[in-house]
């Protein structure tokens, strides 16, 4: 999850010259007018500055650090350490884990001498992380990055025990995993309510940050459901997060667990003060579906999908930014069989609102596979009814593209709104799996500045099915040339809205 560290903050840590503002403070200092003075003057909240002691006494305990190994398969070199090959940046870094007498993450071998290969065979420290324990025989909650391609993965307690752990599952898609170990009588969290979470509370992470052990940093929720991940709305905070903190929790004044910290937004590598968390009621359920499965079972039903935009909306009559844009259907798949078609709006599943396009995968997603659904879609002005039956979520595979298309002369000329089109032969129609629609053979002026382009084929205009070039020239006679024309546009396989404007 984290790009690659590079690390200037290290110099921070080095005595820094005294400078005329330093020199008074400690002047003041010495005069009796220090830090509890000018705290007495400020002004404090109601309740005055959190405490976290009894947090991090209650809690800690049940923190754990991860560390994963591999075995090297070919000779390394060992001058990479933290930060990447070279720079000033990582002599710092390396200085920096020397201080503390902390192992160098992906090192091959500290010991050894810059350009000494690594025997092949011998396990070496492949990453840190954190987790916590969930329950007192030792089941353990981490992010599945963390143990991803680990031949080995150790969790370490608070009280230095360390023990080998067995991974139940891992669940990329939403970035849990579930560890074991063979111990019992252990700490564990308490497990707190995220609907009861809101924007400004405080809030504590507890972690290994570049191995740093039981390190905690605390700040504020900062937002919820953020749409970062196609299954998952993240809770995103300020708590310093840096690598090895993955995986710990985040835990609320009430010492409830409330998110798994998970991921950073970074331009270099380390804290930048956005960090993100998965919530714990969907990280617990994915982590009972790996207990009781292996892995997580969700529903699908095979289209692929799109924002709806508040031009789109208002230009086809929807009225608002709703639902999710369906671009392209599975030939043969579920929402195929149902009747759903390429550019339709699908607005409810099972009555629930999609209110963004980030909704579906997740309602869908929850649909037990084998069960029927029912779908709202709007289309061509109006709503319909659908019902399909939902299918297993399986791994994900590319799309079948189509083959070389026949070639067609063009049977229009540029009009009004900068397009030549051209019917559609029944070998191409057939392949395209198309009932009507024109192919565009040029495009100039409005339509190219709309984004339309040479091969598209147009399924619409205005809401209206574009059957032949001869149906084309007819509506674009009739268009309003001072007014926007929304066109359906389908472009390999799939679909989108676009907006022309003809008098721009």
């Amino acid at each position: 999850m984290y790009m690659q560290i590079r690390s200037p903050f290290i110099t921070k840590i080095r005595p820094a010259h005294p400078t005329l503002a330093h020199r008074l403070w400690l002047c003041m200092l010495a005069l009796g007018c220090g830090v509890t003075g000018a705290l007495a003057a400020a002004p404090v909240g109601a309740q005055g500055l959190p405490d976290f002691t009894e947090l991090v006494e209650k809690v800690g305990p049940a923190v754990v650090g991860i560390r994963t190994t591999e075995r090297t398969r070919s000779a390394r070199s060992g001058g990479g350490g933290p930060g990447g090959p070279g720079g000033e940046a990582d002599e710092d870094m390396l200085e920096f884990f020397k201080r503390f007498g902390l192992p160098i993450p992906n090192r091959p071998n500290p010991r050894a001498a810059p350009g000494t290969p690594t025997p092949d065979g011998e396990p070496q420290t492949r990453g840190v992380g954190s987790g916590f324990i969930l329950n007192a025989d030792g089941y353990v909650l981490t992010n599945a990055h963390v143990i991803d391609g680990a031949e080995e993965v150790l969790v370490t307690l608070t009280d230095k025990r360390e023990f080998k752990a067995r991974v139940i599952g891992a669940d990329k898609r939403s970035d849990v995993a579930l560890v074991k170990i063979e111990a019992s009588g252990l700490p564990v969290v308490r497990i707190g309510d995220v609907g009861r979470l809101k924007v400004g509370e405080w809030v504590i992470a507890i972690g290994s940050p570049f191995g740093l052990e039981s390190t905690v940093t605390a700040g504020i929720v900062s937002a919820k459901s953020r749409d970062t991940g196609d299954f998952l709305q993240l809770i995103q905070t300020d708590v310093a997060i840096n690598p090895g903190n993955s995986g710990g929790p985040l835990i609320n004044m009430r010492g409830e667990v409330v998110g798994i910290n998970s991921q950073i937004y970074s331009r270099s590598g380390g804290y930048m003060g956005i960090s993100f968390a998965i919530p714990i009621d969907e990280a617990s359920r994915v982590a009972d579906s790996l207990r009781v499965n292996g892995r997580v079972i969700r529903g699908r039903i095979g289209v692929t999908i799109d924002q709806v935009t508040k031009e789109v909306a208002e230009s086809i009559g929807l009225g608002k930014p709703t639902g999710a844009m369906v671009r392209s259907v599975e030939a043969g798949g579920p929402a195929d069989k149902a009747g759903v078609e390429a550019g339709d709006i699908i607005t409810k599943v099972d009555g629930r609102a999609v209110e963004k396009s980030a909704d579906l995968p997740r309602i869908v997603g929850g649909v037990k596979p084998g069960s029927k659904a029912a779908l709202q879609v709007f289309r061509r002005g109006g709503y319909r009814d659908l019902n399909v039956v939902v299918v297993e979520l399986e791994a994900e595979r590319t799309a079948a593209r189509g083959g070389d298309r026949e070639p067609a002369k063009p049977q229009a000329s540029m009009g009004s709104l900068g397009l030549a089109v051209a019917d559609l032969s029944e070998a191409q129609r057939k392949e395209l799996k198309l009932k009507g629609g024109v192919r565009v053979e040029s495009v100039e002026g409005a339509a190219a500045r709309a984004g339309v382009r040479d091969g598209d084929v147009l399924l619409s205009l205005d809401n209206t099915e574009v059957a032949s070039v001869k149906q084309f020239e007819t509506m674009v006679a009739k268009l309003d040339k001072a007014k926007p024309v929304t066109v359906l546009v389908r472009r390999a396989d799939t679909v989108n809205f676009l907006i022309i404007r003809p008098g721009r």
